[in-house]
C-alpha cells in the first residue's frame, strides 16, 4: 500500500504535535513543582514568628532577608506568576490535545480510504 505524500506529511505533523504536547506537559509539571515549593515556603514563613531570621537564596549565597513581609510579598508575586504560567500551559495543552484528536481522526479516515483504494 502506497501512502500519498500529503498523508505522509500529515503523519509527520502529527508526530510533531505529539512531541510539542510532551514538552508542554513537562513544562507544566515543572511549573506545578515550583508552585508547590513556593506554597510550602509561604506556609512555613507565615507560621514562623516575626523574630525568626529568614534567609533568601541568591545564587550560591544565603542572605538574611530584611523582613518577613518582604519575603512573603516576593513569594506571593512568584506564586501569582507561576499560576498564570500554569494556566497558560493548561490552555496550550488543551488546544493541542484537541488538534491531536482531530488530526488522528482525519489520518485514520484517510488511511482507510487508501486501504480501500489499494484492495
Amino acid at each position: 500500500m502506497k501512502i500519498p505524500q500529503q498523508l505522509q506529511d500529515q503523519i509527520a505533523r502529527l508526530q510533531q504535535l505529539r512531541t510539542q504536547l510532551q514538552m508542554i506537559i513537562q513544562q507544566r509539571q515543572q511549573v506545578e513543582g515550583k508552585l508547590r515549593e513556593v506554597e510550602h515556603a509561604i506556609d512555613a514563613i507565615e507560621k514562623a514568628s516575626d523574630d525568626t531570621p529568614i534567609y533568601r537564596s541568591i545564587g550560591s549565597l544565603l542572605i538574611r532577608a530584611k523582613s518577613k513581609e518582604d519575603v512573603l510579598n516576593d513569594l506571593r508575586e512568584d506564586k501569582e506568576t507561576l499560576e498564570l504560567r500554569k494556566n497558560a500551559l493548561n490552555r496550550q495543552e488543551g488546544k493541542l490535545k484537541e488538534k491531536l484528536v482531530e488530526m488522528e481522526s482525519k489520518i485514520e479516515n484517510a488511511l482507510k480510504l487508501v486501504q480501500k483504494q489499494s484492495s
